[in-house]
């Protein structure tokens, strides 16, 4: 019985030292303009996560064409850092109307590979820029 338990005090001793460890917050894309703090950051990396804000669309087209244009700018965001859509986490998704509900998810079934990320969509009054769609992400590198 000796043995599990200097097992365990050698576990315990183990976990402070790791979580005194912080991962540092990088900025991988930033919106500031010059000599201004910015308002948000696009893209920001904490330890293996990094976050992407929501993105919309800004030109003529119906949901799917919105959505397709969303989840293409998420991807190649995704990739520039160094992860991929199949590597998302969580999802949320803000539909200016909810009766895009069932287009939007036509262009979004399959996008992040055979196991999907947990998501949450909304409908949202108002989404930015006359968007009918806006995504954000959480994702691992």
């Amino acid at each position: 019985m000796r043995v599990g338990v200097a097992a365990g005090a050698a576990t315990a001793a183990a976990v402070p030292a790791v979580a005194k460890q912080k991962p540092a917050k990088k900025v991988l894309v930033s919106n500031a303009k010059e000599g201004r703090t910015p308002l948000f950051n696009s893209v920001v990396a904490y330890g293996n996560l990094v976050f992407i804000a929501g993105v919309g669309y800004h030109q003529a087209g119906d949901i799917k064409v919105h959505t397709k244009g969303v989840l293409d700018q998420i991807q190649q965001e995704l990739e520039k850092v160094g992860s991929a859509m199949e590597k998302v986490l969580k999802c949320n998704v803000y539909l200016a109307d909810l009766k895009d509900y069932a287009g939007m998810n036509e262009v979004f079934q399959g996008r992040f590979g055979p196991e999907p990320p947990v998501r949450t969509t909304i409908a949202a009054a108002g989404v930015p820029g006359n968007s009918l769609v806006e995504i954000d992400v959480i994702a691992y590198l």
